[in-house]
């Protein structure tokens, strides 16, 4: 149980913060047009503007600040130059895309990695890094608590000033602890990993640093805004550190709808939703999406400068040959999937297309768009394994749901949603794993599945159509009240069978180690590979003609070299055993293994480090996790 608590909590939790979002911004979205909205956009002074424009920039020039400290904590001082690029993508990425092969850890890595950075250095600016976030957003909401306790959303109302002022005490008390810490020890050891501190000045420069980034970042915001009465800057950080946890802790790409839920239901009591939606669009604008474009441009200028001329670089990205575009893809086609969910929960975004069949089509789009986005999220998740039958998906989806958005008049949304199709249609072969329903015979298992996609799609395909579904998105008909029980009974149970059964298609073939005895050790044999002496398990590859062994340690779990046997089908069997180490809440590491799959080691998120002693011979882990441990089983 917690194992799969372990396993499936966050997602779960994301989900529900997701639902949640959903509701709270159709219920609010509802009662606004796009005029009202466009109306309070251009009210913003442009003052105000310039003001948001250049606290953006010393938000993020404090970002590279993070870097330069992690390079001296880790040893090896960055220039600023790097500092910047390195803070600059990897945050702009993480900010927008949420994947956590996406993260700013996998940008770093491949930034630092490229300047000569060791896998123990690289670790140590990752985690200073991550650290120091986490210290500026307890020291400042430890503050909020302590001044105005009732403007945190929810909490603030229901529980009394003294209950919500008790809770600055844990947050100080864990920035007051790390600092003493640091200034007494040099390193501790917590769950299981041992970490470096920094010592007392980098410490405080880190608390001081982190709550000046949290402030900088939350006054762009609020300097959108139109004044209130009663919403003070200290106030506003509350609510915006509310939201901001809310939006990490779902994982959605971008915080997208969690984040902006919650900032609604914060700002309430104070503004019209109209205002906070316009103040809202131009911060993800300022923040998110400006930088992600530039961040984007700079990054590929870095791969483009690393890898030789444009036109190797552009054969190779065809051929899927890095290992951050896929997954940087999927976070673009779970971003796309988010955004037709909401566009579903919007109002109109303009007149209908001309003619009665173009009224009812529009009509119907917020329905459409709701279900097209529901399913691109399931696709980015079988993207992010390299699943063919993902690709072919979500190649589907996407130009449907920028019919869906042309429909009901949100026209802009056409342009990112046409802009990742192609993006997905020039990666094509960067996709080549096999789903389970192309691995395995047409069991009565993978028969429902697909038995269950087909039927309930073409059950919402024609209840779509009904009077009753117009102007809704598919949720909203399962809890209307004033829809026919009927009705809302077969939306629901067909909308949930469709994305359980599309889910279940795109799972990889299902995976059983066998017995790492006589028989497993003379298959090695028989591949001209010499079997490890002792193992726990070998799992084969999903056509069976290639095959790994591996050891069972706490936390990690370690196969024996590269994979024996066929090469193409080595591919799998590197998967599987990735897979199967996330389903037992593990993590991978590779030992002993050559030059020639390295980066399909790192395509499964991966660092490798060359093996002492052994040249031309590397493992390939989770550096800044488990380096020391595999290392020593070496």
């Amino acid at each position: 149980m917690l194992r799969a608590l372990k396993r499936y909590g966050p997602t779960l939790f994301g989900v529900a913060l997701l639902i949640g979002a959903i509701f709270v911004v159709q219920r609010e979205f509802r009662s606004l047009s796009v005029a009202e909205v466009r109306a309070a956009m251009a009210a913003i002074p442009p003052a105000a503007l310039w003001s948001a424009a250049g606290l953006t920039v010393l938000a993020y020039a404090v970002l590279a600040v993070y870097d330069k400290l992690g390079s001296i904590y880790a040893g090896r001082p960055a220039s600023w130059i790097r500092s910047l690029l390195a803070s600059f993508c990897g945050y702009s990425l993480a900010h927008n895309l949420g994947f956590a092969a996406v993260s700013g850890a996998a940008v770093r890595l491949r930034l630092y990695s490229a300047w000569g950075y060791s896998a123990v250095q690289i670790a140590k600016v990752i985690g200073f890094t991550s650290l120091t976030f986490g210290l500026g957003g307890m020291a400042l909401g430890g503050l909020v608590l302590l001044t105005e306790p009732e403007v945190i959303p929810f909490f603030g109302e229901h529980l009394p000033d003294w209950a919500l002022r008790l809770l600055a005490l844990p947050l100080w008390g864990a920035v007051a602890a790390y600092i003493v810490l640091s200034r007494f020890y040099r390193a501790i050891r917590l769950f299981g990993q041992e970490i470096e501190l920094p010592g007392l000045r980098m410490a405080l420069a880190q608390t001081g640093l982190a709550t000046i980034d949290v402030a900088v970042t939350a006054a762009i915001f609020y300097a959108l805004l139109p004044p209130a009465e009663g919403l003070s800057f200290v106030r506003f950080v509350g609510i915006y550190l509310a939201a901001y946890a809310l939006g990490i802790f779902a994982s959605v790409p971008g915080g997208l709808g969690v984040f902006d839920s919650a900032i609604l239901l914060g700002l309430a009591p104070y503004l019209d939703p109209a205002e906070v939606v316009g103040a809202l669009l131009v911060f993800r604008l300022f923040y998110y999406i400006v930088p992600l474009f530039m961040a984007g441009t700079l990054f590929a200028g870095f791969e483009l400068s690393q890898r030789g001329a444009v036109l190797e670089r552009f054969q190779a990205l065809v051929r899927g040959a890095g290992p951050l575009e896929p997954p940087l893809l999927a976070g673009l086609v779970a971003l796309s999937g988010a955004l037709l969910l909401f566009l579903g929960a919007l109002p109109d975004g303009g007149p209908a297309p001309a003619g009665e069949r173009g009224a009812m089509l529009a009509a119907t789009s917020p329905f459409a768009a709701s279900l097209a986005g529901s399913l691109l999220l399931v696709m980015g998740y079988g993207l992010a394994r390299r699943l063919h039958m993902a690709w072919a998906g979500a190649a589907v989806l996407l130009p449907a749901g920028a019919v869906t958005a042309w429909l009901g008049g949100h026209g802009p949304a056409v342009v990112p949603l046409l802009g990742v199709l192609a993006l997905l249609l020039a990666m094509r072969r960067a996709f080549y794993r096999r789903s389970r329903l192309r691995t395995e015979p047409l069991s009565p298992e993978a028969a429902v599945p697909l038995a269950t996609v087909a039927v309930c799609g073409l059950t919402l395909a024609l209840v779509g159509q009904r009077v009753e579904m117009r102007q809704n998105a598919w949720w909203e008909v399962v809890v209307a009240a004033d829809a026919p029980p009927g009705l809302r009974f077969t939306v629901g149970l067909t909308a949930v069978l469709l994305l359980a059964g599309a889910a279940r298609l795109l799972r990889p073939a299902r995976i059983r180690p066998l017995p790492y005895d006589a028989r497993a050790r003379q298959l090695l044999a028989e591949w001209h590979v010499q079997p490890p002496p002792r193992a726990d398990g070998l799992l084969l590859g999903e056509a069976g003609r290639a095959a790994i062994a591996f050891s069972r340690h706490p936390q990690v779990w370690v196969a024996h070299g590269d994979p024996a046997g066929d090469a193409e089908d080595a591919v799998s069997a590197i998967w599987r055993f990735r897979d199967l180490c996330e389903r037992m809440g593990v993590r991978p590491a590779f030992l002993d293994v050559g030059e020639e799959r390295l980066g399909l080691y790192a395509d499964i998120g991966l660092t490798a480090v060359p093996m002492p002693g052994r040249p031309g011979r590397f493992l390939a882990c989770r550096a800044e996790l488990d380096l020391e441990r595999v290392l020593a089983l070496a």
